[in-house]
């Protein structure tokens, strides 16, 4: 069984692993965000989370085992431009039956210009990697207090996940 690799998210885990470069900017406005009360706006962000620090915990047994931690932390790139920063901790909460595979909890914070965005979501990880990465929007502050929605995460390279963020105002 493999050792329980850093994993972006970057992200959250994040967001984590899909495909593709990273498009150069891209943001926007949905009226109405699907929400048949209106009111409500979908804003679209392409960002890429560039991890600049990793740290792995391995609780319990050696190895990859219940419990074992990854501690993630990094920028938030629109286009060239830094545009914010992340962090995130995601925990093993189960492991197997198949090799190389396991689940993870991840929680994380995106630092944006306005305010933060709370992320949370189960990423599961096989021998082929993560796959496509969907996790939660839970809230946030500042612009972002009443936010929800939905981040989904490509990983690029070993550290930069691409990342299309659906926030729900």
């Amino acid at each position: 069984m493999r050792r329980f690799a850093p994993l972006a998210l970057s992200a959250a885990a994040l967001i984590t692993t899909l495909v593709q470069a990273a498009p150069a900017v891209a943001a926007g406005s949905v009226p109405g965000g699907g929400h048949p009360a209106g009111g409500h706006r979908t804003e679209v962000l392409e960002l890429v989370a560039r991890q600049t620090q990793t740290t792995f915990i391995d609780h319990g047994d050696p190895g990859t085992s219940q419990g074992d931690e990854l501690v993630l932390a990094g920028d938030l790139l629109r286009g060239p431009a830094l545009f914010g920063r992340f962090g995130e901790v995601c925990t093993l909460t189960r492991v197997g039956p198949e090799p190389d595979s396991f689940d993870q909890q991840c929680v994380g914070t995106l630092t944006l210009p306005g305010g933060d965005l709370t992320l949370q979501g189960l990423v599961s990880v096989t021998a082929a990697g993560p796959g496509e990465v969907t996790v939660a929007i839970t809230g946030g502050t500042g612009r972002y207090r009443t936010a929800h929605g939905v981040i989904e995460a490509v990983n690029t390279s070993e550290t930069e996940t691409r990342l299309t963020l659906r926030i729900i105002l």
